[in-house]
């Protein structure tokens, strides 16, 4: 599935595919899936069909690394278009990173790149 965002008035085009987990575990070292489920802990988990920074708690406040965010993002851009540079670069073409404008617009991506069994 691929989609283009703003961020900071600038088109960007994100991909989420089969290799996105291992392109992100490749640059962070860290289990996509793994950060994942914790970021869907913080947003409500499945009892929730939208992510908005708005729905975050104060108590879970704790278990939200925004820099998985950050990298989520990235890691899509760069399933997108290859020749993006390194994650800091990469943010740094920007003047502002808006996390809650961008994160409604890449729920769906996040979505599709959870495993799912299709029913038979």
């Amino acid at each position: 599935m691929e989609k283009t965002i703003y961020i900071d008035d600038k088109p960007v085009r994100l991909k989420s595919t089969a290799a996105l987990s291992k392109r992100y575990k490749a640059q962070f070292r860290r289990d996509y899936f793994a950060d994942l489920l914790k970021v869907a802990k913080v947003f409500g988990g499945a009892k929730k069909k939208d992510i908005s920074l708005n729905s975050v708690t104060f108590e879970n406040l704790d278990h939200l690394d925004m820099d998985v965010l950050y990298d989520i993002i990235w890691t899509m851009a760069k399933s997108a278009d290859r020749t993006i540079p390194d994650p800091i670069e990469w943010l740094d073409e920007f003047e502002t990173f808006p996390l809650k404008e961008i994160l409604p617009e890449v729920e769906d991506l996040l979505s599709n790149s959870m495993p799912q069994s299709k029913k038979k």
